[in-house]
């Protein structure tokens, strides 16, 4: 049984006390720190400028290339620094006492020598994408199987099926993630950061620490020989180095929480969210290359730090965009992970998102710029971080609406506020339905629609995704934990519905309040508009979005429209019945959008605007269909 060999150090927590208000932490903490940072970075540096400066990393350099993001010949062999440095602090810590050696951390070590030997072959000679496959599958065995299991599902088919599909998905990742100087580093760095703040925190696991910290510091003293702005780049960490990192995070992340028996969802979500900007990117990517039928495995300049470079920005800041967007979704992970609280941990989810959905508008700001040739100064960090209040609001409001339908649905199948278990369901499960609804919400685009011009079509996405976060909630929620009595199916059901109503009703708020704002205002013209018909209707929505002024009623001939309302305007009469509608409404000025009108009915309606003392103006519309002078050249 895989689960059965977790038992050791790596997997051991221990309660510390609290001293003062602070945690009394062990010196084995400290030294262990020291000794894996100091000997990782100390390496991991003179490896690399011992390299630059022999004969031996000559053999090793990448050729521009239209795959490629860089221009000039540059040596690949930073991937050699960054294990060796791994290595050396782990080896130090080990031989200084500092750190116990387990079958879980010599998994980890011969997992991480596995994927490096392949990528260190691949930068020499190139290896097939079955070959680097078959490569990290056999690391992910050695590292399993040596007993770091995944505890978050009771199935130990389904535990090794995750944990093997996490080990060799996140190398990829960071496989593709090493697309620009500095990215996958700075990610990295950001990432090992994290876990090695669990591991003195909330889970106390030296192994980890030692392992995040080596992992870490060689990565940040190859981040000076790599991003240097205004210079090329010395070297680049190869395929050798990315899927060091990306191999040694992703088993960082299992010892790290997933390797607990009874994972909270708050611990589950500390490694998807701490490696979240590389497992989006990667997604993304893979997606878009699907569609265009393209190699998942072929280099390109397709990813989303291309992109912001594309758009705008410069390297140097779309790799601190990135990374402060990465601290910022880890800081909100860590935070509710540590405290395990649920009300944080919803709290902490509404953060991630808003994040995600302003960032996601940055970008396709940007790029609807560059497609339309706008130009115009760099965008700031500052714009992207804070760009669209419009849509910060929209998704704060949401979390309010999803908060309060749940709640409802939660006291109206249970009565009052339940049991004490019932509410610990209750307060596990929200967080998984904001999570999944904001999934669906984003997925299904309701961020990116103006509601103030929504039809009954733009409600249609808000359905779908009330109606599947919920099934997906559900699921994910008996998946985790035992619900015992808890009605989820009926909660769920009720939640739905009740959702639905209420972020539909925002929209419908957001669609109707800048007519209402426009029509209690005194300074616009009273308007009666002369016909219900096509043209009508239009000249009535174009006066009511712009503000320009307040339409007060239709005149039509139409019998079957008579008194009834159109557009939320009432038609107030016939044609003759002009002179009492501009009396009735007290209009200001007379629209006529019907010029073909019998000619003496359109008198009557001039007469009548003559006689109340008010304008009469006739609206002719054209349309042209013409084609471009240079095809109609062409033609000629």
């Amino acid at each position: 049984m895989v689960r059965g060999a977790c038992q050791s150090s790596l997997a051991t927590f221990r309660t510390r006390p609290w001293v003062d208000g602070m945690l009394d932490y062990p010196f084995p903490v400290v030294d262990t720190s020291l000794i894996a940072a100091i000997a990782a970075f100390s390496v991991t540096s003179a490896v690399l400028w011992l390299l630059l400066r022999s004969r031996v990393g000559g053999r090793l350099v990448a050729v521009p290339s239209v795959e490629r993001w860089h221009d000039q010949p540059t040596p690949t062999f930073g991937g050699v620094g960054i294990y060796a440095g791994f290595v050396a602090g782990l080896g130090l810590a080990l031989a200084a006492g500092a750190l116990e050696w387990s079958g879980e951390l010599g998994g980890i070590v011969a997992g991480v020598t596995i994927v490096f030997a392949a990528g260190l072959i691949d930068d020499l000679r190139h290896l097939s994408p079955l070959a680097k496959l078959a490569a990290q599958v056999t690391a992910a065995v050695v590292v399993i199987a040596s007993g770091l299991s995944v505890e978050i599902v009771g199935n130990d088919v389904l535990a090794w099926a995750i944990g093997l599909l996490w080990l060799v998905g996140i190398t990829n990742a960071f496989n593709l993630l090493d697309n620009m100087d500095g990215l996958a580093a700075t990610l990295a760095i950001v990432s090992c950061a994290y876990f090695a703040i669990d591991a003195v925190t909330q889970h106390e696991n030296n192994t980890v620490l030692a392992l995040a910290l080596a992992l870490g510091l060689a990565c940040a003293a190859f981040l000076p020989f790599n991003l240097r702005p205004r210079r090329g780049a010395a070297v680049f960490m190869g395929d050798s180095g990315a899927q060091v990192i990306g191999f040694g995070l992703a088993s960082l992340a299992l010892a790290a929480s997933w390797t607990v028996a009874g994972t909270t969802v708050a611990t589950i979500l500390l490694p998807l969210l701490v490696l979240a900007i590389p497992i989006l990117d990667t997604t993304l990517v893979t997606i878009a290359r699907l569609v265009e039928k393209r190699p998942v495995t072929q280099g390109g300049r397709d990813h989303t730090s291309h992109r912001l470079v594309y758009y705008g920005l410069s390297e140097t800041k779309a790799v601190l965009l990135l990374a402060i967007v990465s601290t910022a979704i880890g800081a909100t992970a860590l935070a509710y992970n540590v405290l395990d609280n649920g009300r944080l941990t919803a709290i902490g989810v509404l953060v991630t998102f808003v994040l995600l959905v302003q960032f996601g508008s940055f970008l396709s700001d940007l790029e609807e710029r560059s497609r339309r040739g706008v130009g115009g100064p760099e965008p700031s960090l500052w714009q992207a971080l804070i760009f669209e209040p419009r849509r910060l609001v929209e998704v704060f409001v949401d979390f309010v609406l999803i908060c309060a339908s749940f709640l409802a649905a939660y006291v109206l199948a249970v009565g009052a506020f339940g049991t004490d278990y019932e509410r610990s369901v209750y307060l596990s499960a929200l967080p998984i339905l904001l999570g999944s609804r904001y999934v669906f919400f984003v997925a299904l685009g309701v961020y990116r629609r103006v509601w103030r011009y929504a039809t009954a079509r733009d409600v249609v996405p808000i359905v779908l995704g009330c109606a599947g976060s919920a099934v997906m909630a559900s699921l994910i929620l008996i998946a985790l934990r035992p619900i015992g009595s808890f009605p989820a199916a009926q909660i769920f059901a009720v939640d739905a519905v009740l959702c639905t109503v209420l972020v539909g009703a925002s929209r419908l708020t957001l669609r109707l309040l800048p007519e209402a704002v426009a029509h209690r205002g005194g300074d616009r013209g009273r308007v009666l508009i002369v016909g219900a018909g096509r043209a009508g209707r239009s000249l009535a929505r174009e006066l009511r979005e712009s503000g320009e002024a307040h339409v007060v009623g239709f005149l039509d001939d139409n019998p079957r429209v008579r008194r009834r309302r159109i557009l939320g305007i009432s038609v107030v009469g016939s044609l003759d019945e002009s002179a009492r509608a501009i009396a009735g409404t007290r209009a200001e000025e007379l629209l006529v959008t019907i010029p073909a009108a019998p000619q003496d009915r359109l008198d009557a309606v001039v007469e009548a605007a003559e006689s109340a003392g008010i304008p009469c103006r006739f609206v002719r519309r054209h349309v042209e269909l013409t084609a471009p002078e240079a095809v109609e050249a062409a033609r000629t």
